[in-house]
């Protein structure tokens, strides 16, 4: 599989993941226009996508939703809760084929397995997947404030991941942010994942992956250095055997394959 972070962050967020004979895509937080450019500008064919899974209902991940799927027709999935909230954004639901996911359970499309489980953030229903091609699976685990020991159960099933690593907590607390809205970030249950905490779940995972991308970075709270570094912190030894990399907001991330 091939993967690559068309973009990621608070702006919009959108993963396209390419297997041996088709293409899924994780969020499409982005306009159409720009999936459409991204996808081109990495060689990557929009008539080759066969499902869109969606983490959750907010708008940097799904304000391009409905015109990319009307347009290409690809089935759009995510749990009921997800799609419930995608609905008052369509401007012809009936035009959109909408797939509910049951968190544990894996669902076909093409020659992919993908599935779903529950994440801890302020949506209806939230989830991250784990999404499979033969032997290899990839999971993406964003916007989530904790990751718990069940949704490590799904992590170790990969062989690389796409995890939030959202804020720096000393950043976070000294910045200009207004106070409810630190405690809504810093929120285990209902908030976004810390560099320590993400490198914390790498630590636990690092032994059998060969790939991470930390992923929905915050421009005001966080940096790429920092993320980084507490990454290869918490991974220790096997920095040396994982490639850890950084997925941006405004620029296409460096493609992956596993």
């Amino acid at each position: 599989m091939k993967i690559t972070v068309l973009a990621s962050g608070s702006k919009g967020n959108c993963i396209c993941v390419e297997g041996g004979s088709g293409t899924i895509l994780v969020d499409a937080g982005i306009s159409n226009r720009e999936i459409l450019r991204r996808m081109a500008e990495v060689g990557a064919d929009a008539g080759n996508v066969e499902g869109l899974f969606l983490t959750h209902e907010h708008s940097d991940h799904i304000r391009g939703v409905d015109v990319f799927s009307r347009g290409s027709g690809v089935p759009v999935y995510g749990t009921e809760g997800t799609l419930g909230g995608l609905m008052p954004t369509l401007k012809k639901p009936g035009a959109t084929g909408l797939h509910a996911m049951i968190p544990g359970e894996a669902v076909e499309c093409g020659d992919f397995m993908v599935t779903t489980f529950h994440t801890s953030h302020d949506a209806a229903e939230p989830s991250g997947f784990c999404i499979s091609e033969d032997d290899v699976t990839v999971g993406v685990c964003t916007d989530t404030g904790m990751v718990t020991s069940g949704m490590l159960t799904f992590l170790r099933r990969c062989d690389a991941v796409i995890l939030e690593s959202n804020h720096c907590p000393v950043m976070l607390a000294e910045g200009r942010y207004p106070a409810f809205l630190k405690r809504r970030i810093a929120d285990t249950k209902r908030g976004h994942l810390s560099n320590p905490a993400a490198a914390a779940v790498l630590r636990e995972l690092c032994a059998d992956l060969s790939h991470a991308v930390l992923a929905h970075l915050s421009e005001e709270n966080n940096t790429p250095e920092k993320a980084l570094a507490t990454a290869h912190e918490g991974v220790g030894l096997y920095a040396g055997n994982l490639e850890v990399g950084v997925a941006r907001q405004h620029t296409i991330s460096d493609p992956f394959e596993v």
